[in-house]
């Protein structure tokens, strides 16, 4: 009869990790969970919770401006670069410190160091080898940079957080999420912002207008965005040059840093997966089952390192189902499982995106027939803060059913607007029943619920 010395033994202290060990061992079982840095993964410590809060310094700069429209008068502060990112860091280190208590508090049993696997029940932290009847990899991704001349030269999304000096002229290369992300940011702290991404447009994968309609509205507020073209080679020069960049249409820009935020990949090296058996796709991604059972029945994966959808909240709820599959769900509730439709999702950019469900073009090819609404405005407070920034909304239903399918805006706050729209659509929301809800006046949201004649069908 075998062993062992955990009931769970968890490969990773991010956002599912820590979600499934916790809740694994409120339910009586015994839990190990590994980690090699600090707790909490990319999303508190390098990814959404610093970026957000780097978003919020970055609007200040346009909120002082603003305020003169507003009869408030005088000079606007000057940002400290180092007592943002003192503060910043001091906010993480309390969140770290409460991931580590929560997990304490639990009963879980803590390891700090790189785990390997070593066989499908055994897994090996600093010479150390624990046996666990069940194993769960949630390791995450971590930033790709594609090889070059100069390669050496680039930063990560990882360094962002951290640089010194504070970049007055800052490259982002890329065309997704993070790239537009730290685009506006910094453009908004008041770098002088160059963003160069390959493509035709910036955000492939979302909405079509979205797309454009972002694009301008970064232009508008200073970022210089180039498109179709990419990097050839990067040198650094000494003195005021700082990065020569290389251009494939044959350009040059000189630069203080040049950011890579050109995707993410599966963080796997290193774990033993081949060794043991667990599959991979030929991303590098975990193959998973509906329970997120890998090729090895004792051994399951999570998060971004299995890369379905790369979003915090849809790692905890992955970790969940694994929970509830191991060690039965909590006491009344039946197992949980996740559908990946009407996942809601936002993008900090300047101004904001928030989106749920399907874009008009994947609307079309899903259903068919479909209806489009569609409302650009100047919002009520820029009639007099004097700025040009406009907001975008739009509806995309089906209509065969009349149900909801897509809703996108562009605009302050868009990702805390879309979060409720998104439960109505998760629960099936009519074009009727969004028309016959009363708006609040004066907001934003309120165009979500008055916008009655399509713009195409």
């Amino acid at each position: 009869m075998q062993t062992f010395d955990f009931d769970l033994f968890v490969i990773g202290g991010g956002s599912g990790g820590v979600r499934a060990a916790r809740m694994a061992a409120q339910r009586g079982a015994r839990v190990a969970l590994a980690e090699v840095a600090e707790m909490g993964g990319t999303c508190v410590n390098l990814g959404c919770i610093p970026k957000k809060l780097y978003s919020y310094a970055a609007h200040f700069a346009e909120s002082f401006e603003e305020s003169h429209g507003f009869g408030w008068v005088g000079e606007a502060p000057v940002l400290n670069w180092e007592a943002l990112k003192a503060n910043r860091a001091r906010e993480i280190a309390r969140l770290n410190g409460i991931y580590v208590q929560l997990l304490k508090s639990s009963g879980v049993h803590l390891l700090s160091g790189w785990a390997a696997l070593v066989d499908k029940h055994t897994v090996e932290v600093g010479g150390h080898q624990y046996r666990a009847k069940n194993i769960l990899i949630a390791t995450g991704g971590q930033p790709s940079v594609p090889d070059m001349p100069g390669r050496e030269h680039v930063i990560t999304s990882n360094e962002m957080f951290d640089l010194s000096p504070f970049p007055q002229r800052l490259l982002v290369v890329g065309g997704g999420y993070i790239a537009c992300e730290f685009a506006s940011i910094f453009n908004g702290l008041g770098s002088q912002v160059t963003q160069l991404y390959r493509g035709h447009q910036v955000l492939r994968g979302f909405d079509e207008d979205v797309r454009a309609f972002i694009a301008g509205e970064m232009v508008k507020s200073g970022v210089a965005l180039r498109l179709n073209t990419d990097v050839a080679a990067i040198a650094f020069e000494r003195g005021a040059e700082g990065m020569r960049v290389e251009l494939l249409d044959g350009s040059h820009i000189c630069v203080d840093a040049v950011l890579y935020a050109t995707g993410r990949v599966p963080l796997t090296d290193g774990l033993g997966l081949e060794a043991v058996g667990v599959q991979q796709n030929a991303a590098g991604a975990i193959k998973v089952n509906a329970q997120y059972q890998t090729s090895v029945p004792s051994i399951y994966a999570v998060g971004d390192v299995t890369a379905r959808v790369q979003l915090t909240p849809v790692a905890l709820a992955e970790a969940m189902v694994v929970v509830d599959a191991l060690f039965g769900p909590a006491a009344g509730k039946a197992p949980r499982s996740i559908s990946y439709d009407f996942i809601p999702t936002a993008v900090f950019t300047h101004p904001n995106i928030g989106t749920v469900g399907y874009s008009e073009a994947d609307a079309v090819e899903q259903f068919g027939k479909v209806s489009v609404y569609k409302s650009d405005f100047k919002a009520l407070k820029h009639t007099l803060s004097g700025s040009t920034e406009r907001s975008l909304m739009k509806l995309i239903v089906e209509d065969a059913t009349d149900r909801v399918v897509g809703l996108h805006m562009v605009g302050a706050d868009a990702g805390e607007i879309v979060q409720g729209f998104a439960v109505a659509m998760k629960a099936g929301a009519t074009k009727a029943v969004f028309d016959s809800t009363i708006g609040i006046h004066p907001t934003m949201a309120e165009e979500f619920v008055t916008m009655r004649e399509p713009v195409k069908r």
